[in-house]
This record gives C-alpha cells, structure tokens and sequence, in this order.
C-alpha cells in the first residue's frame, strides 16, 4: 500500500506542478497583453496629439489666408510693356557689332538695355565659336 500512496502522491505533485506552471503563463500572458494596450493607448494618444498640432497649424494658416484674402490691396494695372529684343533689332543690333561700335552704343542707337545688348553679343561670339 505505501507504493500506491508514494505513486499517488507523485502524480499529485506533477499535477500540482503542472498547475502552477499553467497558472504563471496565463499571468505572465495577461501582463504582456497589458503592456501592450498601454503601448497601443500612449501610441494613439501621441497620433492623436500629433494630429491636433497638424489641425491647429491648417486652423492658423487658414485664418491667415483669409486675413491676406480680405486685406488684399486693388489690382494695380500692369505698366506699358518694356520694349523687347525683337528679331530686327536682333539683327541691327549684330550689323552694328560687326561694324566695330560698342554695346552701349549699340543700346543707346536701338533703346534697348545695355545688359540686353551684351548678352546679346556674347551668346552670337559663342554660337561663333562651335561653329
């Protein structure tokens, strides 16, 4: 009789053993999954948060759209068009540099900006050039 008491006790303890161990991973299951809500919860609350900023910089510029849109000044009418390089005095412009006379009086001649006329110059000596 002592053997089946030794035998039965053993198969207690296992049970118990098994129990206990069963027991800790349902625990240590319920703790990760709290860890995880509150993970998830700070997260959302930091999205949430991130999302007001975003909102409250959109309400700001909104309202300062609206402040430019209400102040805006009358249209001012465009001034008369600046005269252009057109391709006559493109090509006046390139008879006068072949006859030797400089670029400001080249521009002086044909009313034209004296930057125009040197730009002008330089991109023909180039277009001379690769040729």
């Amino acid at each position: 009789m002592n053997t089946l008491l030794v035998t039965f006790s053993i198969l207690c303890g296992v049970v118990l053993c098994g129990t206990a161990i069963s027991l800790f991973a349902v625990y240590r299951a319920h703790s990760l999954l709290g860890e995880i809500k509150l993970q998830k919860n700070s997260e959302t609350a930091r999205e949430h948060a991130e999302v007001d900023a975003v909102r409250t910089s959109v309400d700001a510029l909104a309202a300062q759209m609206h402040d430019l849109k209400s102040h805006q000044p009358a249209a001012v009418a465009p001034g008369p068009p600046k005269p252009g390089l057109n391709l006559n005095k493109r090509s006046q412009a390139l008879r006068m540099h072949r006859r030797g006379e400089t670029a400001n009086q080249i521009a002086t001649a044909l009313e034209l900006p004296q930057q125009e006329v040197e730009l002008l110059i330089k991109v023909h000596r180039i277009v001379l050039s690769t040729v």
